[in-house]
């Protein structure tokens, strides 16, 4: 019974001189567990999956078409705000312009409002009008109910500037912007109305759109009447309660989401909605209105099922007997070799060299083995020998190696070759037609900012001729305010590289911003938006406006290349292109960038353009789902429509959308199996690569050590480098180094 009791006792002490938290242990024990959650992981996530009652990829292709409405929307707004505002301040100088003057000169570049005026703040007095009766009571309520100083602000007019929004007795809901019009003494109103229209997205039998301000009241509406319905109260509801949120960086610049409405048989409402408000520190007038966009559609329900799930428990069930397997072998072949080293070493260290050792297996321990036996001989008198390399058994490397390989075995498939979804998934016609939509969208953005960079430019060329035809005879100072109306214009649009006049033989007069790119000793181009060159490292388009009387000087407006690369910019949509009428890139979206006047990448995205150039007119842009081998994509293409300053352009916008990109359930599986394969090699290369770090290296450096100590070498010192098996019998080593070099040699 003693004996036993002290039998225990050594035990227990060798084992506390073991580290518990070091060596063989942590990357077997943190393999295994990873694994097991591995194959936990791919049996949850690759279950059938039912083809939901809308698709997600629907719903959220009801949101971007939202957001691009909202964007539309507040973009047109702020505009419309902006240019009253430029227009005021540059009939605003020292003498008081006519109000007819104001209102004749505005009228001939600007065409969007319903009616514009010009009212005396003070009494009230309408001094000048075109266009619809402007409820200018709305504009000037308030004086009498506030006090003193606030119907001072009335009268100057600083307390009714800005945008509003006003409901008129038919139930049309206008925004009047007011600015002042300064001119002397005089302080003036200059008041405009405008429609509150939907944005510009082609509507249809099947899509209904709403406006809606923060209350949720509907201000305008365009197809089928939907405002009713109860899903239509709940989207104007949550959108109304969601104006106000904090938008996510790099996203939609307001609030945005989407929902399912009612049920008709097999047919469904996918609605989505989006504010139309600002994100932190960005200004927008517009954007503090509290409108948003509401847009339905009605997708009939798709029953298919992806069947994923026996898939997903096959492999599970296999990684799960590859993890046993792979942590039993490398217990067998490293961590336990490692322990029965230690203790060997441990009783030689401690002068018990009476028993030989046993046979050990794999080429580093049987090194190891061979010349702790042979330390054991010189412990007992003998003579230093050399063991030789140990070339029979396998490598601990190699076994890890192995390891690795059964673990890519499963994982590589699942990454690169199972459950593809290939070209054959099913897309929802829904997806076809929203692209399109967005891309006819995205084709009148651009075209409207064109044309209202020429309007810009054109009002710029008005006040340039208003200044001309004024009494001042000083040619010197007449040419330093038309620089100032070209540094104005430059600095309150961003749309610009750069702003000039030239003559009618080309040559330039004045210029504010960059140097132009108009062709020298070329005559200028009509009045309008012109494409100045078709090869280079960069386009060149510019608005052209004659000035009025200006003997054949004209005002040049350059668009930067950056600004025609923001209008085409657009979440969700893809790829998208601005082409010339030689198929030519202009601008793409900063997702991808693109390489000046390079053709378009697919031969059938040209096809595309010529189909929707013949088209024009006829419908408001053309998509098709295309599909080749192994992959397929849903494109659109949308030419210019509408007219305008861009007439002669015959510009168009291509979008193309890998089907891959959406949120289908084939593609989900397939994500969810590259997943599954991804987090399987990312646990082997991490547990096996730390296992080879902390143990399989130095393993075979402490087998050339213990070779060297067998074969003589008593003056190296040995030490651990970390506290762990490998360590420990090292540690061993270098008492045995000890023993052998007293002077005795014995002990």
């Amino acid at each position: 019974m003693p004996a036993s009791r002290g039998s225990r006792r050594r035990k227990a002490r060798r084992r506390a001189d073991m580290p518990l938290l070091g060596g063989a242990r942590p990357p077997i024990a943190a393999l295994l567990a990873l694994l097991l959650a591995v194959a936990g992981t791919t049996a949850l996530v690759l279950g059938d999956r039912d083809r939901a009652v809308i698709d997600t990829a629907v719903l959220t292709s009801q949101q971007h078409v939202a957001e691009d409405g909202a964007l539309s929307l507040r973009a047109s707004l702020d505009e419309s705000i902006t240019d009253l505002e430029r227009a005021a301040a540059q009939f605003s100088g020292a003498e008081a312009a006519a109000p007819d003057t104001v209102l004749d000169t505005l009228g001939k570049v600007y065409n969007k409002w319903r009616g514009i005026a010009v009212v005396d703040p003070a009494g009230g007095t309408l001094l000048a009008a075109r266009g619809e009766n402007i409820p200018l009571a709305t504009v000037l309520k308030g004086p009498a109910e506030k006090d003193a100083k606030d119907n001072q602000d009335s009268k100057d007019g600083k307390d009714v500037l800005g945008p509003r929004l006003v409901k008129l007795p038919s139930g049309e809901t206008r925004m009047l912007v007011v600015a002042v019009l300064r001119g002397g003494a005089a302080t003036r109103l200059l008041v405009a109305s405008g429609t509150l229209n939907v944005p510009g997205i082609s509507s249809g039998e099947n899509r209904s759109l709403l406006v809606v301000d923060s209350a949720g009241t509907v201000l305008a509406s365009d197809g089928p009447s939907v405002a009713r319905k109860s899903w239509a109260r709940q989207a104007r509801r949550t959108a109304a309660a969601d104006w106000a949120d904090t938008p996510e960086p790099g996203g939609h610049p307001g609030a945005s989401g989407h929902l399912m409405g009612d049920v008709r048989g097999d047919v469904r409402t996918a609605v989505g909605y989006a504010a139309a408000s600002r994100t932190p520190g960005e200004t927008s007038a517009a954007g503090t209105l509290g409108l948003s966009v509401i847009t339905s559609v009605r997708v009939t329900d798709d029953s298919t099922v992806v069947r994923t799930q026996a898939f997903g428990l096959v492999a599970a069930g296999i990684l799960l007997v590859l993890a046993l397997l792979v942590s039993w072998v490398l217990l067998r072949t490293v961590q336990r070799p490692l322990l029965r080293l230690y203790l060997e070493s441990r009783r030689l260290a401690r002068g018990e060299p009476d028993r030989p050792l046993p046979r050990f297996k794999g080429r580093e321990p049987a090194r190891i083995a061979a010349a702790l036996e042979s330390l054991r001989g010189q412990l007992q008198g003998g003579r230093p020998t050399r063991t030789g390399r140990a070339r029979g058994g396998f490598g601990t490397r190699s076994t890890v190696i192995v390891c690795a390989l059964i673990l890519l075995a499963w994982a590589a498939p699942l990454l690169l070759l199972l459950n593809r979804a290939g070209s054959s998934v099913s897309v929802p016609q829904q997806l076809v037609d929203d692209q399109r939509r967005r891309t006819d969208t995205a084709s009148d953005r651009v075209r409207k900012a064109l044309n209202e960079g020429w309007a810009d430019v054109a009002s710029a060329a008005q006040t340039v001729a208003a200044g001309a035809r004024g009494d001042d005879a000083d040619r010197k100072e007449a040419e330093s305010a038309e620089r100032a109306v070209l540094d104005r214009t430059l600095r309150e649009h961003g749309r610009y590289r750069a702003v000039y006049m030239i003559d009618g033989e080309g040559r330039i007069l004045s210029r504010a911003g960059d140097s132009p790119r108009h062709p020298a000793g070329r005559p200028p181009h009509e009045d309008g938006v012109a494409q100045l060159n078709t090869s280079g490292k960069e386009p060149a388009v510019a608005a052209y406006a004659a000035v009025p009387g200006g003997k054949g000087r004209v005002v040049v407006g350059e668009y930067d290349p950056q600004f025609l690369i923001s209008m085409v910019t657009r979440p969700g949509l893809g790829q998208v292109w601005l082409v010339d009428k030689g198929h030519r890139i202009i601008a793409a979206d900063r997702g991808h960038g693109f390489r000046a006047f390079a053709k378009l990448p697919s031969g059938h995205l040209d096809d595309l353009v010529d189909t929707a150039r013949k088209q024009s007119g006829k419908s408001t842009g053309t998509a098709v789902l295309h599909r080749s081998t192994g992959s397929s994509d849903i494109a659109a293409a949308a030419p210019f429509t509408g007219g305008g300053a861009v007439r002669d352009l015959e510009w168009q916008v291509v979008s193309s959308q890998p089907t891959s990109w959406l949120e289908l359930p084939e593609y989900t599986a397939q994500r969810h199996t590259m997943l599954a394969g991804l987090l399987g090699v990312t646990a082997a290369v991490a547990c096996l690569g730390w296992l080879h770090i902390v143990v399989v290296r130095p393993l075979r450096a402490l087998a050339d050590r213990a070779e060297a100590l067998a074969g003589g070498d008593r003056k190296t010192v040995l030490f651990p480098q970390h506290h762990d098996e490998v360590g420990a019998v090292v540690r061993n080593l270098e008492l045995i180094r000890q023993r052998l070099a007293r002077p005795s040699g014995r002990n």
